[in-house]
C-alpha cells in the first residue's frame, strides 16, 4: 500500500508538471498570436501605400500622356524619359504584386494561427479536465491510504499471534532434536551391521568364484552345468572323494593330454572341407563331362550314321564306273556299337559274284580301296590332294580308267600324283621330273602338256 500511495504521488506530481507546461505553451502561443496580430497590421499598412502609390503612378501616368500629345513635336527627345518612365512604372507594378502575395501570405498565416489557437484552447479544456480527474484520484487514494492503515493495524495483531504460536512451536522442537539425536544413534549402529554384512556378502561371493573357477580349471563344468549334474544320492563327502581320486587315476591312465588337438582338428576340419569341396566340384565336372560325352556320342552315331549312307551310295557309284559295272556296298559289323564296330566291304567286279574284299585279287583289292577314296572324296572335296603311286598294282586297263576319273574330279580339287604309271602321266596337265646329267648335279625338268612347251 505505500508504494501504492508513492505511485500516486508521483502521478500527481507528473500532472501538475504536465499543468505548468500547458500553461507556460499557452503563453508562448498567446505572445505568437500578438506577434501576428502585429505583422498584419504592419501588412495592412504596407497594402494601404502600396494602393496610394498605384493611384499616384496612375495621376502620374496620366499626366505624362497629356504631356505626350501636347508637345508631340517633342517625342523624340523625350522617348528617353519615357521609356525609363515605363521602367519605373513596371518596378513599381512588381512591388504591389509583391504586396498583394505577402497580404496573401499574412493571410493564411492569421488563418492558421487562428488554428492553433482554437486547438490550443481545446487542449487547455483537456488539461483542464484532467487535473480534475487528477484531483479525484487523489482523493480516492487517500481514502485508500486510510483503509491500508487500518488494514495494517490489523496485520500487526495478526503477526503478534504468530509469534507466540511460533515460541510454543520453539519449545516443541526441542523435545523433536533430542529424539532425532536417538534415532541418529540407532541407524549409526544400524550402518555399522550393514558395513558388517556387506563384508560377509563379498566374501561369500569371493569364496563362490573360487569354487566356480576350481570347477572349470579341474573339470571344465560352469555353475549351472554342475547343478544340472547334481545327484542326491551323493551325500558321503568322503565316498565322493573317493570316487574323485578313482576317476583321476582312470584319467592319468589315459595318457597325456594333446593340448594342439584343437588346432589339429581345426586343419584337418579345414583340409577335409577344402577337399570335399574339391570333390564335390569333380564330381559335378564328371557329370557335366559326361552329360557332353552322351550329347556328342549321340551327335556323332547320327552324324556316323548319316555320312556312312552317304558314303555307301557314292563307293557304289565310283566302283561301277572305275570297274566298268558291277556292284560296291559297305556294311557294318552287326551287334557292335556303330562307333567301335568293324566295317565290311563288299565287292562285285563285273562278271563275278558278290564277295569279301578279302577274297579279291591284288588289282582289285587296289582299285576297290581307290573307290572308296574317291567316294569320301566326291562326298567333301578337299582343295588339294597328294596321290602317292596308289595306281601302282593296276593293269593298263584299269589304269586309263582311274586317270579319266582323276582327270574328272580336278574341277574340285587340285591333285599332285606321284607315279610311274604311263597312262597316269599322259592325263596330266603337266609333268615334273628330276634328272642327273652331270654327276651330283640333279636338274628339274617340267612338261605342260596342255601348251606342248618344255621348260627346263
Amino acid at each position: 500500500m505505500k508504494l501504492e500511495a508513492g505511485r500516486i504521488r508521483a502521478q500527481k506530481e507528473e500532472g501538475a508538471g504536465e499543468w505548468n507546461e500547458l500553461q507556460a505553451e499557452r503563453a508562448s502561443l498567446e505572445k505568437q498570436l500578438a506577434g501576428l496580430k502585429q505583422e498584419k497590421e504592419q501588412a495592412a499598412e504596407e497594402m494601404e501605400a502600396a494602393v496610394k502609390l498605384e493611384t499616384e503612378l496612375a495621376a502620374e501616368g496620366q499626366n505624362v500622356q497629356e504631356t505626350l500629345k501636347e508637345q508631340a513635336q517633342l517625342e523624340e527627345s523625350a522617348s528617353k524619359t519615357l521609356t525609363e518612365a515605363q521602367m519605373e512604372e513596371a518596378n513599381i507594378r512588381q512591388k504591389a504584386e509583391f504586396a498583394r502575395e505577402n497580404i496573401s501570405r499574412v493571410t493564411a498565416e492569421l488563418e492558421k494561427s487562428n488554428l492553433q489557437v482554437q486547438e490550443l484552447a481545446a487542449e487547455v479544456e483537456t488539461a483542464k479536465k484532467d487535473a480534475q480527474q487528477k484531483k479525484g484520484e487523489i482523493a480516492q487514494i487517500q481514502k485508500q491510504l486510510l483503509a491500508l492503515g487500518e488494514e495494517t493495524l490489523y496485520l500487526e495483531q495478526k503477526l503478534q499471534e504468530k509469534l507466540a504460536q511460533n515460541k510454543e512451536m520453539a519449545e516443541e522442537q526441542k523435545g523433536f532434536f533430542s529424539k532425532r539425536e536417538e534415532i541418529s544413534g540407532q541407524m549409526h549402529s544400524l550402518d555399522k551391521e550393514l558395513l558388517r554384512l556387506n563384508g560377509q556378502k563379498e566374501k561369500l561371493e569371493e569364496s563362490k568364484e573360487r569354487h566356480v573357477d576350481y570347477m572349470w580349471e579341474e573339470y571344465e563344468l560352469t555353475y549351472h552345468a554342475a547343478q544340472g549334474l547334481y545327484n542326491s544320492a551323493y551325500n558321503d563327502l568322503n565316498e565322493l572323494k573317493k570316487m574323485a581320486s578313482q576317476l583321476k587315476d582312470e584319467i592319468r591312465g589315459l595318457g597325456d593330454v594333446n593340448v594342439n588337438a584343437i588346432e589339429e582338428y581345426k586343419e584337418v576340419s579345414e583340409r577335409y572341407q577344402f577337399l570335399k569341396g574339391q570333390h564335390d566340384d569333380l564330381i559335378e565336372a564328371e557329370a557335366a563331362l559326361v552329360d557332353i560325352i552322351e550329347e556328342l556320342d549321340a551327335g556323332m552315331r547320327k552324324q556316323f550314321t548319316q555320312k556312312f549312307a552317304e558314303i555307301k551310295q557314292e563307293f557304289d557309284k565310283a566302283f561301277k564306273e572305275l570297274f566298268g559295272g558291277g556292284k560296291g556296298t559297305l556294311e557294318l559289323v552287326e551287334d557292335e556299337d556303330i562307333l567301335e564296330c568293324g566295317i565290311r566291304i563288299i565287292a562285285q567286279p563285273p562278271g563275278k559274284k558278290l564277295q569279301n574284299m578279302v577274297l579279291l585279287s591284288g588289282g582289285e583289292k587296289s582299285l576297290t580301296a581307290i573307290s572308296l577314296l574317291f567316294a569320301i572324296q566326291n562326298l567333301k572335296p578337299s582343295p588339294f590332294c597328294l596321290l602317292d603311286e596308289i595306281e601302282a598294282a593296276l593293269d593298263d586297263s584299269n589304269v586309263g580308267r582311274f586317270a579319266r576319273y582323276l582327270h574328272k574330279l580336278t574341277r574340285d580339287t587340285q591333285f599332285i600324283v606321284i607315279t610311274h604309271r604311263r597312262g597316269t602321266m599322259a592325263s596330266a596337265d603337266r609333268l615334273y621330273g628330276i634328272t642327273m646329267q652331270e654327276k651330283g648335279v640333279s636338274t628339274l625338268v617340267s612338261v605342260d602338256l596342255i601348251e606342248g612347251d618344255l621348260e627346263k
